[in-house]
């Protein structure tokens, strides 16, 4: 089915059946600096963006960076200039988060890099509050110092729950090293943004042309950091954990399934101490997952093996790999007007305590 539109040259405005853009069409500089605005069934709705990022050079300078080594222009820039992007794509407030680089390094320092980055990233957030909320950075590899980072983060400067990897020097996350951290996150009722960081293992090879570090291994990060969270049985023990999971969860939603036969086809590689209580397939359904899946169709099959309602905006931004993702899900033929008003801002509203 397509969505029926039609081109209005006097306004340079979008109309869908039931849902609208308006000011600009897509991909277009505003005019004026206007900001891009969303409308779905005749109402104006607040698009979230859960997927952006943002370093802080003072941070990175401790560990001998600069920002012009992450090659991406405007990492450190939150601010007039990340505004007039986001107008331009339609996007209304984003929750910022920043990967992390300090998971090797010893106690002290990690405890100042994490300090700098709330610290800062709450403070830039502040000075435009319609506009951002942040994740924030803990220590991940010291669980009772990154518990005490993430409740003063959370409690003391408004951030919005933490942002982590998809696994810690080496450990999954499934490991009961965590388990405290993640009690902890399940008490304060805060969404987990996990950002996969490649899978180093694989380097050798990843090299040579197309990224493949990238390309190929974040996804691949994601799905075997998730596919631990189920099958060690780490979702059954944190049932109220609330995650959200970038790049639309890898590729685990693609190839879900096979989870579902691992052991029966080989129990003698499953856990007979481990029983989860629910098909390895359903746990998808209790996690979050942003919208970077690039086609109408890969979206629509995300949201068939997840659930619409389990889908929040995610752009990478300012990294340039979806230039319009508000178009992606309006454009997209196979969702009701509700879905759409929840995948483009609603849901996220609910998981970060943001007035939608």
């Amino acid at each position: 089915m397509h969505i029926r539109r039609k081109l209005n040259q006097d306004r340079n405005s979008i109309v869908f059946t039931g849902c609208s853009v308006t000011d600009a069409a897509p991909g277009q500089p505003q005019p004026g600096g206007q900001r891009r605005q969303v409308v779905v069934k005749g109402r104006r709705v607040k698009t979230i963006d859960v997927h952006a990022h943002c370093l802080i050079p003072e941070a990175l300078a401790l560990v001998g960076q600069k920002i012009e080594d992450h090659q991406f222009p405007d990492l450190d820039e939150v601010g007039p200039k990340r505004i007039r992007a986001m107008d331009q794509q339609g996007i209304d407030l984003e929750a910022i988060s920043i990967n992390p680089f300090w998971y090797r390094t010893e106690r002290d320092l990690a405890a100042e890099i994490v300090r700098i980055n709330n610290e800062k990233l709450a403070e830039l957030c502040g000075t435009h509050p319609d506009r951002f909320v942040g994740f924030a950075s803990v220590a991940l590899q010291f669980p009772d110092l990154a518990i005490q980072q993430l409740e003063h983060a959370v409690k003391k400067l408004g951030l919005r729950g933490p942002a982590v990897g998809a696994s810690c020097a080496g450990d999954e996350f499934s490991h009961a090293k965590f388990h405290p951290f993640w009690a902890k996150c399940e008490e304060l009722g805060i969404l987990v943004f996990i950002h996969p960081q490649s899978t180093p293992e694989l380097n050798k090879r990843f090299k040579g042309n197309g990224w493949l570090a990238n390309t190929i291994g974040n996804p691949l990060d994601t799905t075997i950091c998730l596919s631990h969270l189920i099958f060690e049985g780490t979702l059954d023990r944190f049932p109220g954990l609330k995650i959200c999971a970038a790049h639309g969860g890898g590729y685990l939603p693609s190839y879900a399934p096979r989870s579902d036969h691992a052991c029966r086809v080989a129990p003698w590689h499953c856990d007979s101490n481990i029983a989860l209580k629910k098909k390895p397939t359903e746990y998808l359904r209790t996690m979050y997952y942003d919208t970077l899946v690039f086609t109408s169709e890969m979206l629509r099959h995300l949201a068939a093996e997840v659930g619409a309602s389990q889908l929040v905006i995610g752009t990478d931004h300012p990294i340039p790999w979806h230039r319009n993702p508000v178009d992606h899900i309006m454009n997209s033929p196979d969702f009701t007007d509700e879905e759409r008003i929840a995948m483009l801002g609603g849901t996220a509203a609910k998981l970060l305590g943001i007035e939608p």
